[in-house]
């Protein structure tokens, strides 16, 4: 069982989630994910939806358990804020802003700015730009705020991103054509007017009203949160492993008992140091005799002297 929670299909009617668009701003590639037209709008199929969503929900949540890095992308003025809150909530990142042409198919030149943005952060904390006038550190602070507003939520990105979510890929056809081109995998949210040709994980729905958007992505964040928690806890279990493995065993042998009758084997060690104890036990007995031997044949040696003596 998921630790996750998707929603029902009651739960995307309330959120206005089966509401697409016109019917002459439609696209027909969508047509398969229509229910029907109501009032020359698009009805779409929340069956289809639901399903799709459990399967995108299953897609992310795998590959955040293995660490990969997703990135959602939503820069249409009613998502900003819910894609950045989930993004930060469930660990993945997010652009919110902008999508800088390039971000995947030129990520070098993109990773020079997040350095620069980087060091600017850093510099300002350390206070290292205490040394420059007023006017240089104000115009310092404009740069990074200004950088931090396109690159603030991929500033940890140290390589192109794994997974792409997205929310309307019409808006954002620039991000999914260069993860189209780079082999990355799609998850997005696609409205009737859209085309969902080259979206790996299609997620049927309305992207324009707040409560459907926050509806699906709470959904897609939660999978992403608990995905990064499994992936923590196995990190942690595998660094306990190693540790436990680096510690040195320590023998004390001074509690160590071995005896032969405990032990089915009796091995080498034990019977030397067996014969050991019995040497040193039967030694001085062994003594004791050559001694008591010794002093019988003196007196025996004193005797006849003393007899030659009186015979004298």
């Amino acid at each position: 069982m998921s630790k996750y929670k998707v929603p029902k299909i009651e739960d995307l009617i309330e959120a206005g989630v089966h509401f697409g668009h016109q019917i002459r701003r439609w696209h027909p590639k969508m047509e398969p994910y229509i229910y029907t037209v109501s009032k020359n709008i698009h009805i779409i199929d929340l069956e289809d939806t639901e399903r799709l969503l459990k399967e995108a929900c299953e897609f992310l949540n795998k590959m955040a358990s293995e660490g990969k890095k997703i990135v959602f992308v939503g820069t249409k003025k009613q998502s900003k804020d819910i894609i950045k809150s989930e993004a930060t909530r469930s660990g993945a990142m997010f652009v919110n802003e902008r999508w800088i042409g390039g971000t995947i198919t030129n990520f070098p030149t993109i990773k020079k700015n997040l350095d620069k943005l980087i060091k600017y952060i850093r510099g300002k904390e350390t206070g290292e730009f205490d040394k420059y006038t007023k006017k240089e550190r104000l115009l310092i602070d404009r740069e990074t705020d200004k950088m931090n507003l396109v690159y603030g939520g991929i500033l940890s990105l140290a390589e192109t991103p794994d997974v792409l979510f997205v929310i309307d890929p019409k808006r954002e056809r620039t991000a999914v054509k260069e993860s189209q081109n780079a082999g990355i995998p799609v998850v997005a949210i696609v409205d009737t007017n859209a085309d969902p040709t080259g979206i790996d994980y299609i997620i049927p729905g309305n992207d324009d009203a707040i409560k459907s958007v926050a509806l699906l992505v709470r959904a897609i964040a939660d999978a992403v949160e608990e995905g990064y928690k499994d992936f923590d806890k196995k990190g942690a279990d595998q660094s306990k492993k190693d540790a436990k493995k680096a510690e040195p065993v320590s023998e004390d042998k001074d509690d160590m008992v071995v005896t032969t009758t405990e032990s089915p084997v009796v091995t080498a060690e034990v019977e030397e140091i067996e014969e050991k104890l019995v040497v040193e036990v039967v030694e001085p007995k062994k003594i004791e005799k050559i001694e008591e031997k010794v002093e019988e044949k003196k007196e025996e040696t004193k005797t006849p002297k003393k007899a030659k003596s009186k015979k004298a």
